[in-house]
């Protein structure tokens, strides 16, 4: 009998039996993921590939069916393109502030729904109203809220003396950014905490009462147990918010439109492939866009994978 098929057999030594049990088990797994991978290889990877060698193109909106290979000219534009750094900076910038706000908040808000008291799950439903609304709908609500004529955010501000006047606070180029921001965080911060809550509910109730005997200090206990405990759930909850963060669209363009002062890198892309109708240049774009999400989650899980082998 083969040794893939013989795990059970007693003749056969407990490193050998464990060995091809696990070589059946990644079999098995990748027969059951082969029909997901299958169907994401047609959704995703075709249009990728496709835009990828439209990046390599002079192709344009107006006539797709006519157009010259060109190689790496749009790429060397696009570096060359003061615009698409701005971009670049913008996306980063929002990114970065949104991820690190939504993860404290998200930490806070998790370790408070997790202790208990009435009306628990009443509170955790109410939390996750802001990320159940869809994004377009907050982004024109919070644009009437920051609107200087008739927002309301102006008229609280004044009432509490916190500003002398009106801001127009999406129009401004020192305050649009934190304005997106803001909505941002209030919008998708729930799902963080959301994740986190998860990791939570995972550490065994146990540990906590042995710090509780012992008297360890809460705060020490955060840092000494909560926080080693929940770090995968932590790390997943960073980098799905990071990616999404990096791909912003949607708030970004109906609250500042084509702004070039908040201009994320989806937005010039989009701009160049639909405004301009130049379909290499924006496939460049959103090429470059990839790949620089692409090397970001790259870098990430490898420093991930490095803290936890220290």
């Amino acid at each position: 009998m083969a040794v893939g098929a013989g795990t059970n057999e007693p003749g056969l030594p407990p490193l050998r039996r464990r060995s091809a049990l696990s070589r059946q088990r990644v079999r098995a797994a990748w027969l059951f993921l082969s029909p997901m991978l299958l169907v994401l290889a047609l959704v995703a990877g075709w249009p990728l590939l496709r835009t990828l060698w439209f990046a390599l193109t002079d192709a344009s909106l107006a006539d797709l069916d006519n157009y010259a290979f060109v190689g790496f000219l749009n790429f060397s534009y696009l570096l060359t393109d003061p615009d698409w750094w701005l971009a670049v900076r913008n996306t980063l910038l929002f990114t970065f502030a949104s991820v690190a706000l939504e993860t404290v908040l998200g930490m806070l808000i998790a370790l408070a729904l997790h202790a208990h008291f009435r009306g628990r799950g009443l509170l955790r439903a109410a939390v996750l109203i802001p990320w159940a609304i869809p994004t377009v709908v907050s982004a024109k609500m919070w644009s009437w809220m920051f609107n200087d004529v008739f927002g309301i955010l102006n008229e609280l501000f004044l009432a509490l003396g916190l500003i002398a006047e009106p801001i127009a606070w999406t129009a401004s180029p020192d305050t649009a950014m934190a304005a997106i921001v803001a909505v941002d965080v209030w919008k998708t911060t729930p799902f963080m905490a959301l994740l986190l809550l998860a990791g939570l509910q995972m550490i065994p109730e146990e540990i906590y009462e042995a710090t509780r005997i012992d008297g360890v200090h809460p705060f020490k206990v955060f840092l000494r147990v909560t926080l080693p405990l929940i770090r995968p759930a932590l790390a997943v909850a960073v980098i799905f918010r990071t990616l999404d963060a990096m791909r912003i669209f949607d708030l970004i363009y109906v609250m500042t439109g084509n702004n070039r002062t908040t201009m994320s890198m989806s937005i010039y892309a989009r701009q160049q492939l639909v405004d301009f109708q130049d379909v290499g240049y924006g496939s460049a774009a959103a090429a470059m866009l990839f790949a620089i999400i692409a090397v970001m989650t790259v870098l990430y899980l490898m420093a991930v994978r490095f803290g936890r082998e220290e």
